[in-house]
């Protein structure tokens, strides 16, 4: 989400288009059905792997809270809402959205058969701020597009640090990730490659950002030192020995790194 509210305000910010909050609203909306859909075909698809893993079997569907049934109408109803949604926006969100659902669902099937599917979780995530300037300006523009680069290194980066905890088990059922097929180390290191990789293109879309809008202040600055410093501190948390923190490198700094710099960029563009 503060990705996508950067994407949005990326576009207003340009003098050839205008605030609406009616447009603001339909890109939430977009953002909460597409999760919401690819939350719940994750667990619906993966039910019966979720069953036999420890750490999982507590989710909803095993757990017996949620039918199958129930999870894929809600699948349905959010998928659909999305691709309502995005014809509100614009022609060019509405017919990219079917393109869009399919990268966002099916992220679930990709560890089945390939360990790049941390990559394709990233790509999925990646749409977001690409999707919100859309929204906006009909077309696409280099500083979305390399927040959307960065988005997908950033993401591909912190799931290869979430799944070395399920690496025993990913390689019992065959199914495939990077940790399964490098081990924890070599997984950890390519890892710490995809952040570089993120911080190098976010550097480079934050001076973009200086050169289209030359009014901008330190604010997108200090956002990216804050978020590279939260990136640089997450790796200092997890080792290939000692896992157990990688709940909070992968919940808790992920989290606060994205909303500090999505708050602080947002605060920059309008003012």
């Amino acid at each position: 989400m503060p990705f996508a509210m950067v994407g949005y305000f990326l576009a207003v910010a340009d003098p050839n288009y205008s605030f609406s909050w009616v447009i603001l609203g339909l890109v939430t909306l977009c953002m909460v059905f597409a999760r919401n859909a690819a939350m719940a075909f994750n667990r619906w698809r993966d039910r019966d792997i979720d069953e036999k893993n420890p750490r999982t079997k507590v989710r909803e569907i095993p757990a017996g809270v949620v039918s199958p049934n129930e999870a894929l109408i809600f699948v349905v109803f959010n998928s659909m809402a999305f691709i309502m949604v995005t014809y509100f926006i614009n022609q060019t969100c509405f017919y990219l959205s079917p393109v869009a659902l399919a990268v966002i669902l099916g992220y679930t099937y990709t560890k089945r058969f390939t360990s790049l599917c941390h990559l394709v979780l990233g790509l999925g995530l990646s749409l977001a701020p690409i999707g919100a300037y859309l929204a906006v300006v009909g077309q696409l523009n280099l500083v979305p597009v390399l927040y959307g680069i960065a988005v997908l290194f950033w993401v591909a980066g912190f799931d290869i640090i979430y799944a070395l905890q399920d690496e025993d088990f990913d390689r019992s059922l065959e199914l495939q990730s990077l940790p399964v097929a490098m081990g924890k180390k070599n997984a950890l290191i390519l890892s710490t490659i995809f952040h570089l990789i993120t911080s190098m293109v976010m550097l480079w879309a934050a001076i973009k950002v200086q050169e289209y809008y030359p009014n901008a202040s330190t604010l997108h600055w200090i956002g990216l030192s804050v978020f590279i410093i939260l990136l640089i501190y997450q790796h200092t948390l997890v080792k290939p020995n000692d896992l157990s923190k990688v709940n909070l490198a992968f919940f808790s700094t992920n989290g606060l790194a994205s909303l500090i710099f999505g708050t602080l960029v947002v605060i920059d563009l309008i003012f």
